[in-house]
């Protein structure tokens, strides 16, 4: 994995590119990177998705209203996990090209669950023959241990659908089989400083 990081005023910004897991078929996408962005003076963290392939053998819905639902992750979603340094504790986040989004919260690796009350995020989509994009922004003020810790630590997955409906998983590593995007040790990119 690169990871990039680069200081520019008044934010910071990290970029990677994400890795498919060996089990799955990707045969219609090329490459996805990733960037997240400290912005609105380091109170928000935006990430955005890029991916570039032939978007016309993808399921990629039209963005549509941002509604809150589970279960997202079994179609194209985009995914990140925030985790502040030292803790066991961390947040989940699926956003869907529809424009459906979820939330949560575990108190450690895949156990204690919760949805916490937040605002919906603001999602924007690009469609382009040969590219997608989505970006997501977060307001970190909502997740008090990641709104008050300096050291954060991020997972960044999507979950990719094709015209036949299969499913190919990417993201920052992959430490197991099946892939499991809940793994701390994938939480690999270290969220820019505020």
């Amino acid at each position: 994995m690169s990871v990039r990081v680069c200081q520019k005023e008044p934010l910071m910004s990290a970029s990677a590119e994400l890795l498919p897991h060996a089990v799955t078929s990707a045969d219609a996408v090329r490459r996805i990177a990733v960037r997240l962005d400290r912005v609105d003076g380091s109170a928000a963290l935006r990430i955005r998705w890029q991916v570039e392939g032939d978007i016309a053998r993808l399921r990629l819905p039209v963005q549509a209203d941002a509604l809150r639902a589970d279960g997202l992750w079994q179609h194209s979603c985009f995914e990140v996990f925030l985790q502040a340094a030292h803790a066991d504790s961390y947040h989940e986040f699926n956003f869907a090209p529809s424009g459906a989004w979820a939330a949560y919260r575990f108190a450690g690796r895949r156990h204690g669950r919760s949805a916490p009350p937040i605002p919906p995020p603001r999602i924007e989509c690009a469609h382009q023959p040969e590219s997608f994009a989505m970006t997501a922004t977060l307001p970190l003020a909502v997740l008090p241990e990641c709104a008050q810790s300096n050291a954060l630590r991020a997972g960044l997955a999507a979950v990719i659908e094709d015209e036949r409906g299969q499913l190919a998983y990417w993201a920052l590593a992959h430490r197991s089989t099946p892939p499991d995007f809940h793994d701390p040790a994938t939480f690999m990119m270290s969220v820019p400083a505020r």
